[in-house]
């Protein structure tokens, strides 16, 4: 009889689950700073139009680094880990479902077949992307809002923590205000699963059946690489709208539509990639950190999990 070792065994739902969500977690604290650069450059025109109608001054952000550098100047460091909490509580809950599942609705669509289409591919991206939404949007109504808040702006929301604003959000603006946003997040999600999963899918396998590169580090680092590239130019103009239309305050826009009509009518159509550079950053380091981690803590849960089925 054949001994079946720790890496011939699939990892099991769970293990993708928690190991996701870990690896999300682990992503997010290495790369945050760069998201929050990217939020204050994508909401810049908006500020800029407060500052204009006399609701305070606006600061001129240049670049991703010169943002971080502008805002550990005025606001200090710890600025640029504003909205962590709610950073971390969100990809345990929303990278735990979008890719921790991925695998799983995959296989439900195809009925168990390891052979899977583009097409069921993306139906499982849009799958898992809507069903994360929908679970962890509060969580990124509050992330964002803490990383658009300036110390700087006079008239500016200011939330003394994490449950502060969860609270203050729904007493406010009531329940609905923490799912403020949820459709274009939702859209955002099903483009930014469909692209990065089956793009990390597709460029994996190829580099398995066309190249020397086996399933090891070097084959994860590239598909991470490749499928951060690609989700960031597909994925971007969705983004900067979502932002904006989640940071807004009560009214100021009556749907998204309205909010993506007011960006291209003051700002052009470029407004739709405003962040892009620390966009490209965050998410090609973020793919690279989170898919690397994720591919190690699968292997070494479902060893650790096979090793003590084995001993008992």
């Amino acid at each position: 009889m054949v001994k079946v070792g720790p890496a011939d065994v699939a990892p099991s739902a769970a293990v993708k689950f928690v190991g996701a969500g870990t690896a999300a977690c682990i992503a997010d604290l290495l790369t945050f700073p760069l998201d929050t650069a990217k939020v204050r450059l994508q909401i810049q025109g908006e500020a800029r139009a407060s500052a204009a109608a006399g609701k305070g001054s606006a600061v001129n952000y240049r670049g991703v680094f010169g943002t971080i550098t502008t805002m550990v100047r005025t606001e200090g460091p710890r600025s640029l880990y504003r909205g962590l909490v709610a950073g971390l509580q969100r990809q345990m809950g929303f990278a735990s479902v979008r890719i921790g599942l991925y695998d799983s609705v995959k296989q439900f669509y195809t009925k168990g077949s390891d052979h899977a289409g583009i097409g069921t591919r993306l139906l499982a991206g849009c799958t898992t992307g809507a069903m994360a939404v929908a679970f962890a949007q509060p969580t990124d109504v509050v992330k964002v809002r803490f990383q658009a808040q300036a110390r700087s702006s006079t008239h500016a929301r200011h939330y003394c923590s994490t449950i502060d604003a969860y609270k203050t959000i729904a007493k406010e603006e009531g329940i609905r205000g923490l799912w403020k946003g949820t459709a274009p997040n939702i859209a955002r999600s099903a483009i930014v699963n469909c692209t990065e999963l089956v793009t990390y899918d597709f460029i994996k396998e190829t580099l398995l059946r066309s190249t020397p590169l086996t399933d090891n580090l070097p084959c994860h680092f590239v598909s991470a690489f490749g499928a951060g590239l690609c989700t960031t130019l597909i994925a971007s103009p969705v983004d900067v709208v979502k932002t904006r239309y989640m940071n807004s305050s009560l009214g100021q826009y009556n749907s998204v539509l309205t909010c993506a009509a007011n960006m291209m009518t003051k700002e052009g159509p470029l407004a739709f990639y405003k962040g892009f550079m620390p966009s490209f950053l965050r998410l090609g380091s973020w793919n690279v950190v989170m898919f690397v981690t994720y591919e190690q803590l699968k292997r070494a849960m479902t060893t650790a999990n096979h090793s003590c089925t084995t001993t008992q």
